[in-house]
């Protein structure tokens, strides 16, 4: 599959986003950088699956309270509450996305390195365990 020019400056922007989340979470809930991250993410998210699936995605009713939680949290990060804001707006974001670690996890574990790692015998179990996959007792 191919990316689209825009998809591609949405990933682009979605990896930005991440990055200045992380630094402002490591800079101590630097407000600045966790309002850029959050603008430049949800602007990235928005070129990757276009509108229509953007406001479907945050829409449905199963994913309202993470929804409200995750917008929420970007609001109270806007007013200057970047602690209280960033947890609540992780809340929302696994409320969101947890459906997808399953397939991020299966995806790491095919890469040379990481999947390595990932079915090392103290680890597999953790990752196991986020991905909500169970384990067989035989």
């Amino acid at each position: 599959m191919w990316l689209t020019d825009m998809q591609k400056i949405g990933v682009g922007l979605t990896s930005f986003g991440a990055l200045f989340m992380m630094l402002g979470i490591m800079l101590f809930f630097d407000g600045a950088l966790l309002a850029l991250g959050n603008i430049l993410f949800l602007g990235g998210l928005f070129l990757i699956i276009g509108p229509q699936k953007t406001f479907y995605f945050f829409a449905r009713k199963n994913k309202l309270r993470g929804t409200a939680c995750f917008l929420g949290g970007i609001l109270l990060v806007f007013f200057k509450w970047p602690t209280i804001g960033v947890l609540v707006e992780m809340f929302g974001f696994l409320n969101l996305f947890g459906d997808f670690f399953p397939v991020i996890i299966t995806f790491l574990r095919q890469l040379p390195f990481i999947g390595q790692f990932l079915n090392l015998p103290f680890i597999r179990p953790v990752v196991d365990r986020l991905a909500g996959s169970r384990t067989s007792v035989v």
